[in-house]
């Protein structure tokens, strides 16, 4: 019956207003209203750039064993939890661009800092979309990695004041579920080209771009429903990333699961709690497409069941106590290569396969074995690269 459902959509009703008129008269577990920003389900795809298990270009952290030794409870709201961290509850604006899969990696990453540090401070999806990726607007992974190995400076969103934190987001923020208005202007028609990679923190702001940055301790994969709702409980929000189908832009509220329309691409979120509603358990899910979208910018969807990969595609890390500043370079310790392509391989997190040439940049001085040596080859694709960059 679910494929007659999705040749019907697929034949006759191409609108994300038939859609939602499908979904509502199936009377599912959950309600759905057409976005006034989506023209069409083609539209919805430039915002969807989170690359999924058994694409080419996946990548993740080894999957970490999380031991779950006591009882969890029924309902847990990570906003609810560490009220004291708003970040949690702030839902950011990726806007025209397909950086889902860095504002995932960020907003995880700001709201386990403020639970391990005790600073309820935004970190930078500017840098994390457009740094740690040569085109952040056509999609990534999650960059835990890059936390740790280079490091995230400070970040709000579009239209905080200047000088607040060290790169605020770039892109402006649009209208995605209702109509334009002063605070949501309309979206583009087309998505807007990657910025380029920050190097300094914005006028008046009074640190540094080097010290600002805060490193993770450590990353991982999680894997297993009770393994993934002991690690929110227990540390914070998750990355996570599913398959979007043309059903899931109509949600409003409930209990989401892909009842009609065909599969549009993969799309990174927050995981931020978990619960039961009306005997059904769900995951509850913070998304970037601003609060005006679905329940206050959240989703609700069914837990226990992989719905749509969403239990296949977890991850995060761990955070110190205190942010430290990086340690200082060994006696001798220095960058062979010019600063241009030092700079270039820590943008585009190359260090593990070339860093033995950039040991400063790289942060490897007292661990050299953790940078690669690489090759004249991958030295001269890389120079190309780079090329193709200016």
């Amino acid at each position: 019956m679910k494929f007659a459902a999705v040749m019907i959509i697929g034949a006759q009703a191409a609108t994300l207003v038939e859609i939602a008129a499908e979904v509502n008269a199936m009377a599912t577990t959950w309600t759905a209203q057409a976005p006034e920003k989506f023209r069409d389900t083609d539209d919805v795809k430039s915002y969807l750039g989170a690359f999924l298990p058994g694409d080419p270009k996946y990548t993740e952290d080894p999957v970490r064993d999380i031991r779950t030794e006591f009882m969890l409870p029924t309902d847990f709201d990570s906003a609810t939890n560490w009220p004291q961290c708003t970040v949690i509850k702030n839902v950011r604006d990726q806007s025209s661009c397909g950086s889902c899969w860095a504002f995932g990696s960020v907003s995880s990453f700001e709201a386990r800092a403020c639970i391990s540090t005790g600073k309820d401070v935004k970190y930078s999806p500017e840098q994390t979309a457009f740094c740690f990726n040569s085109d952040g607007c056509q999609g990534g992974n999650n960059v835990w990695s890059s936390f740790k190995s280079s490091g995230v400076v400070t970040g709000g969103d579009y239209g905080d004041e200047q000088g607040q934190t060290c790169s605020r987001y770039s892109l402006k923020a649009c209208a995605h579920h209702v109509p334009a208005d002063d605070k949501y202007p309309a979206c583009p028609s087309a998505e807007y080209n990657s910025p380029k990679c920050p190097k300094a923190c914005e006028s008046g702001y009074g640190t540094d771009f080097a010290t600002d940055k805060l490193h993770a301790s450590s990353t991982f994969s999680v894997r297993g429903e009770q393994q993934i709702m002991q690690e929110l409980f227990t540390n914070g929000p998750l990355y996570v990333a599913f398959t979007v189908y043309a059903d899931f832009p109509t949600y409003r509220t409930g209990i989401y699961k892909h009842v009609t329309g065909s599969q549009l691409g993969g799309h990174a979120v927050t995981m931020v709690g978990f619960g039961v509603l009306n005997g059904a358990n769900h995951w509850k899910v913070k998304n970037s497409w601003n609060e005006n979208w679905g329940d206050n910018g959240h989703f609700l969807i069914s837990r226990g069941n992989n719905e749509c990969g969403i239990e296949s595609s977890v991850g995060a890390g761990l955070i110190g106590a205190q942010p430290s500043p990086s340690p200082s370079p060994s006696p001798g310790c220095e960058d062979i290569e010019e600063s241009s392509y030092c700079d270039f391989v820590v943008s585009q997190d190359f260090c593990s396969l070339i860093g033995a040439d950039c040991q400063n940049s790289c942060d490897c001085c007292d661990d050299v074995s953790s940078c690669g040596e690489g090759d004249e080859a991958l030295r001269a694709k890389i120079r190309g690269d780079m090329s193709v960059q200016v």
